[in-house]
């Protein structure tokens, strides 16, 4: 299994070559992503880790979903994928784990995450990684808000709530209580 260290400088690797491949500068995808230059710079050199949020607004900039982004810094697709082999990865600032049950690939549309935020999380993102794409979350434990283009929704365990992307997003959680839900994006 992946360590999250290991993941953290595959990822910053990743982050430089896509950039890189678009002939963008640091300036440039600063601009496209309002993540500061400075904060990209160390992201690709491995100096700091990245957070959920930067994630967020870097794939948005290349148009892409974090699912995809991991998949590129992770190993090859593999049909049969044992709990142990499945990549996790973890914002260290927030607490948001993810698990990736059926990482994404080339020759599948979906794709399965397995995520926990701890109480009193609040992770937004300003645009989604692609617009329109499809989402199925369905709670597993706990508590969940999920705010979608202002609209509010409340999950309760074994909810499933279904939309397709195209703005802003928020997941929260209460502050005496996580959540633990399935992501499948289509």
């Amino acid at each position: 299994m992946d360590t999250p260290l290991d993941l953290d400088d595959r990822i910053a690797s990743r982050l430089k070559t896509l950039r890189q491949g678009r002939g963008w500068s640091l300036d440039e995808l600063a601009r496209r992503s309002g993540v500061s230059r400075a904060t990209l710079s160390r992201l690709e050199k491995g100096e700091v880790g990245s957070t959920t949020a930067i994630l967020g607004r870097l794939c948005s900039a290349h148009g892409m979903t974090l699912s995809r982004l991991m998949l590129m810094a992770e190993d090859t697709f593999q049909p049969l994928v044992p709990r142990e082999k499945q990549p996790i990865w973890q914002d260290a600032e927030s607490g948001f784990l993810r698990r990736s049950l059926s990482p994404p690939s080339q020759a599948l549309a979906g794709e399965v995450l397995e995520c926990r935020l701890e109480p009193g999380t609040d992770i937004a993102y300003e645009a989604p990684p692609r617009p329109g794409l499809e989402h199925h979350l369905v709670l597993l434990e706990g508590a969940l808000q999920l705010e979608l283009d202002g609209a509010s929704h409340d999950l309760r365990p074994g909810d499933c709530l279904r939309y397709r992307l195209f703005g802003s997003s928020c997941f929260r959680t209460p502050p005496e209580t996580a959540a633990r839900y399935l992501l499948f994006m289509v």
